[in-house]
Formats: structure tokens, sequence, C-alpha cells
């Protein structure tokens, strides 16, 4: 890849996951680690100082990573930094207050170098990468769409709403609601990543939505996924 690396500060208090995390994103040639942070109160002071492309922020004492977020990310921040929050905490409290401070990704730790990855590039594209489990989970505490109307002989009658999107983005909307990662829908679709990503992009322009999530929830809504399916 051309062009300068994404700059990236972690913020985490064990040792082990920043040398772990740094070590996976120090291999991408677009990426590179320029400081490290043991606690939030620290972080702040780097990232003011460094100027990172991306903060990973764990949550952790003495000033957290959703603090951190905030003051980083949030409305009020005069030079606004993409955090994207790597955590233990699969809590939706969690995800909602990250989201709603300005995080531009939620994953979760177990979730591998892969996701950790594509996180940093989605947060350097204006997207919001949540792990997978996370995705699905917060799709199925939505209200389940309505059921389908019928007709006079009883029969289900066919949604005739215009819907924007190509057969090929519907099967992408599909995959990404049920937690597909970029690399995943390329697999199964037999497309290259940057295919996916262009599709995904695509997709928000047309729906008018912001990340993933939305997507996701869309489809629910819609009745494009349905629970089981």
């Amino acid at each position: 890849m051309s062009g300068t690396p994404t700059r990236i500060l972690l913020a985490d208090d064990q040792d082990d996951v920043r040398s772990g995390f740094r070590l996976v994103l120090d291999s991408q040639p677009d990426m590179t680690v320029i400081g490290e942070a043991a606690d939030g109160a620290t972080a702040l002071g780097l990232a003011r100082r460094l100027r990172p492309d991306v903060v990973l922020a764990d949550i952790q004492p003495r000033l957290d990573g959703l603090e951190l977020t905030r003051l980083l990310a949030g409305p009020q921040a005069t030079q606004p930094t993409r955090v994207v929050v790597v955590t233990t905490f699969d809590l939706d409290d969690y995800v909602h207050t990250a989201l709603h401070h300005g995080a531009c990704g939620f994953l979760l730790k177990r979730s591998g170098p892969t996701l950790l990855i594509e996180g940093v590039r989605a947060a350097m594209a204006g997207d919001a990468l949540i792990s997978p489990q996370i995705t699905v989970r917060l799709l199925g505490q939505l209200s389940p769409p309505p059921r389908p109307r019928t007709t006079p002989d009883n029969n289900p009658a066919s949604d005739t709403r215009p819907t924007p999107l190509t057969a090929r983005e519907r099967e992408i909307v599909r995959l990404v609601a049920r937690g597909s990662t970029n690399q995943e829908i390329a697999t199964q679709l037999v497309i290259s990543p940057g295919t996916a990503k262009t599709h995904l992009a695509n997709i928000q322009s047309k729906l008018k939505l912001r990340n993933r999530v939305e997507i996701a929830a869309w489809a629910w809504e819609t009745g494009l996924v349905l629970p089981g399916a």
C-alpha cells in the first residue's frame, strides 16, 4: 500500500496486551505504533502531543477508555481523534456509551488480530466496526419486524416497497447483519476485500447509514434478515 502509514497509539493497562497489539499492527505495511500508555491519563497526554491517526483504548481505571473516548472524539473535542475501544467488557452499556462518545469502533480482545487490523482500517475509512458477536446481539434486541401482510386468500403478500440496493448489495447486507467481517464477506461471495468495502460504502450512501450496526438494524427492521435466518 502507498502513502503514509496509519499512526496508532495504544492505551491498555496490560503490558502483554500492548505488546501483542504492537506486534500485530507493526507487521502491517500501512500501520505503525507511535506510542503506548498504561492508563487513560497518560494516553490523553500522549494523544494530544503525538496526534495519532487512531487510538486503541481499553476500558480501564484512572480515566477509563470511555471517558478517554469522550475527551478525544466527543462533540466537544477541539481536535477530534479516531478512537477504537478494544476491551474484554462485552456489555451493551459500554458499547452504547462508547459510540455515543464518538468511538469509531468497539472490538472485543478475543475477536483476534484480523478484526483488530480491519478495525483500524475501518476507522481510517470513516466507518465504525463493531465485533460481529456484538452486532448480532444488538440486532436481536431490536423489535421484530411486522408480520407480512396477507392477501384475501390468506397468502403472504409480496413486499412491493422499492429498494435502492442491487441484488449483490442485499446479499452483503444480509452477511453484515449476521456479523461477517469484510474478509468473510469477500471469501463467501468470491470477491476481493476491496470490492466488499466498496459495496459497503455504496450501501451506506444509498441508505444514508453511518456504519455496520445501522446496516444490520436496517436489515432487521425491513425484514431482509429474520430471527434465526
